[in-house]
């Protein structure tokens, strides 16, 4: 009996392991979520546009997924103007997620504040536009839906009726 008990529970065990493989390979967001991601908190010491942020330290951050528009354009002021007021002096985690930085020596990261996807939002208020570029997937689809989103309702400088 107790062998057959083992057998059992060996059997069961590999049918589960089996199962979590598959579910692993097929839903690869599930693995995103998952796995914790790195991230350190820091104060917003500054900001240099809609999408280009710098920390205490004096590390210079460009936020993953976004693009806003360069000094000159429609909605930098508006843009720019919107993240200094949620992120300035406030104490932010950077959330990376692929390449640590870019041609320019600025962190990519996540910015989240409170819990709340600060790269989301941006785009969700229509200030910024989804863009992304290599590996960064781990918010990708959030970013995306929230585009969707402003474009259909006309929300903000980039997508509302000016």
């Amino acid at each position: 009996m107790d062998k057959m008990m083992l057998i059992v529970i060996g059997i069961v065990a590999l049918i589960l392991i089996i199962n979590l493989s598959f579910i692993y390979m097929y839903n690869p967001s599930i693995v995103g979520s998952v796995v914790e991601q790195e991230s350190e908190e820091r104060i917003v010491t500054k900001i240099i546009d809609g999408d280009t942020i710098i920390v205490e330290g004096g590390d210079s951050v460009r936020l993953l997924g976004i693009d806003c528009d360069e000094r000159g354009k429609q909605c930098y002021t508006p843009a720019k103007n919107r993240i200094e007021e949620s992120l300035l002096n406030k104490r932010v985690t950077l959330v990376k997620s692929g390449e640590d930085k870019d041609q320019y020596d600025r962190k990519l990261r996540y910015i989240l504040l409170e819990g709340e996807n600060i790269n989301v939002k941006m785009v969700g208020e229509g200030y910024c536009v989804a863009r992304f570029v290599g590996d960064q997937e781990l918010y990708k689809k959030e970013i995306q839906e929230a585009e969707s989103l402003a474009i259909s309702n006309r929300i903000g400088c980039k997508w509302g009726i000016n």
